[in-house]
């Protein structure tokens, strides 16, 4: 290793990374964010259970179905990955979320009767892709169903990146992307419910006829990410599990 590469390594991983108030506090709501609960699956099957009948699950965006699609209680489960991030992809349908959408319109894939009780979306945490992804849950969607979303409350604008590669930001590994804008960008619909549950890196929740709380107040036309950060409570309507429960 010559002295150049050293030097690099040194200011990446031995230096100025271990002083640097950024990554210290960054790092710090990591591990914060780590110990939250409940998690994501936790919620999902309090909702569905809250059905009280037979339900239908989906999940878009699967990875290793050992983080959370094995743990949903569900009567029937359909799960939905290209399998870009987890190579063996065990899932029903090894397509984009896209794809899977526009084959259920057709029947190539499910008949286009079927309608779901809760749609988790976990995919390409891109706002345009989750906007798509949004949009077609809420076709499928049951009028008393529910879409769940997975990383809509990013502690810092490093989770929020749109690059995920980049993993020498303060933030490290974890990426919430921008699936916050999507999000967002949603709560200002009229024909839609939405809250943000304040746990596991924010579980959104979307529904068409029960009153989660109220759209946001604050404006945020260019989505930009201080907005978002001095007024998380109103752009997301941030609740506690135990404020959600009470309204569904």
């Amino acid at each position: 290793m010559n002295r150049i590469q050293k030097t690099i390594n040194y200011y990446n991983w031995g230096g100025r990374f271990l002083t640097d108030p950024y990554h210290l506090r960054v790092q710090k709501l990591n591990e914060q964010e780590g110990l939250k609960s409940p998690k994501r699956f936790d919620i999902i099957n309090y909702v569905l259970d809250s059905l009280k009948r037979p339900t239908t699950y989906l999940e878009i965006g699967v990875r290793n179905p050992n983080d959370n699609f094995n743990k949903i209680l569900a009567t029937t489960k359909y799960s939905v990955d290209p399998g870009i991030e987890f190579a063996e992809n065990p899932v029903d349908f090894k397509v984009t979320s896209d794809a899977f959408f526009d084959g259920v319109r057709n029947g190539t894939f499910l008949d286009v009767s079927v309608r779901f009780d809760v749609i988790f979306i976990d995919g390409l945490h891109l706002a345009e892709q989750v906007d798509r992804d949004i949009a077609n849950a809420l076709e499928f969607l049951k009028d008393d169903g529910f879409v769940v979303l997975h990383d809509c409350n990013p502690p810092t604008e490093w989770h929020a990146r749109e690059e995920h590669n980049y993993t020498i930001s303060p933030a490290g590994q974890q990426w919430n992307g921008t699936t916050w804008k999507g999000f967002l960008k949603l709560r200002y619909a009229e024909n839609v419910s939405s809250c943000c549950i304040d746990t596991d890196w924010g579980v959104g929740i979307i529904s068409k006829n029960k009153n989660l709380g109220s759209k946001p107040s604050v404006q945020n036309p260019f989505y930009e990410f201080k907005v978002l950060d001095n007024n998380r409570k109103d752009q997301l309507n941030l609740l506690t599990f135990e404020e959600f429960k009470d309204k569904i």
